[in-house]
Parts: structure tokens; sequence; C-alpha cells
């Protein structure tokens, strides 16, 4: 069973139909949304100021979400990816965009709907990511703009195949 722990009098409280890997620690305040998976070594600590989570969220093996106190919080919209050893820090990601493995997203950056991280990116702090934009690189930069369309269908696959990935150790337990 994952770690779920109270702090500062904040208790996480978790949706409907969630996958939470045995080793993930979900600490203090922290709203998930349902049908959401936190995967094996992810680490969402809410001890010193927010974290919400949207439905449909996969938090891939290894991340790492924390805020700054008082002054960031994490907001994740529905149906986002997080790759893979993610460290966000305080940032915004909107409605069905991807960050890409071994990412780091600093405080009050904002990933906007549909937008896409490249994998091992630096997103500094207060970089606003436009909706349906490609960014990569350290410290990241824009690439070139997707199909919005072409992007929310990709992101969306991505969320839903993690649903189903979910719904095999779920069948074991």
């Amino acid at each position: 069973m994952a770690i779920i722990r109270s702090v500062r009098g904040f208790t996480p409280i978790i949706g409907k139909n969630c996958f939470l890997a045995e080793n993930a620690a979900i600490i203090g305040d922290v709203i998930m949304g349902d049908d959401c998976s936190i995967w094996y070594s992810t680490v969402l600590r809410g001890d010193v100021n927010s974290i919400r989570i949207g439905n449909g969220v996969n938090i891939q093996d290894g991340s790492v979400l924390h805020t700054l106190y008082q002054k960031s919080t994490i907001e994740i919209g529905n149906h986002v990816s997080v790759g893979h050893n993610v460290t966000i820090h305080g940032a915004h990601i909107k409605d069905y965009a991807l960050i890409g493995m071994g990412s780091t997203l600093l405080d009050n950056a904002i990933v906007g709907e549909g937008a896409i991280v490249a994998a091992g990116s630096l997103v500094l702090s207060n970089t606003i990511i436009e909706p349906g934009s490609i960014w990569g690189g350290v410290p990241a930069k824009f690439i070139k703009k997707v199909d919005p369309s072409q992007a929310k269908e990709l992101n969306e696959k991505i969320a839903h195949n993690y649903l189903m990935y979910s719904s095999w150790y779920k069948d074991e337990e």
C-alpha cells in the first residue's frame, strides 16, 4: 500500500479508481481526481503548499512534486502524462499536456493545454509554454507549434494507456 501521510492538518484526498504503487508517497495537501495512476518511487509532497491533480493523470516512476512555502502551488489538469523521473516544483500544467522523461519544471512555469515538454528539458521559473507547442532543451526553448487536435489525441492516448496499465496491477491484487 502506498505511503499516505497527513501533515500540518492536511490529509491527501484520492479520487475513485486510482492506482497508487506500493512505494509511492502522497503527503499532506494533495487532492487527486479520478482514474489517476501514481507509479513506483513517486513522491507527491504537499507539505508546504498544495498539489491539485485532475482526472486521468499519470505520474510515472521516480517523479517528485513539491512547492515553495507560501509562494507556489502545483496544479495539473486532466489527462496529463508526467514521464519517468520528472521534477515538478510549483508549476501549473494544463489539460492533455505531456511532460517528457527526466524533465524539470520550476516554480510558476505554465505548460499550456496540449503542449509537449521534450525529455530532459529544464523549464525555468515563470516560463509560459503556449498551448499546442513543443519545447525542449536546457533551458527549454520553443521548438515548434503542433496541430492542437493531433497533440490532444496523442497525449490523450498516452494518458488512457496508463489507465489501462494500472488496471493490470489492480487485477493482480
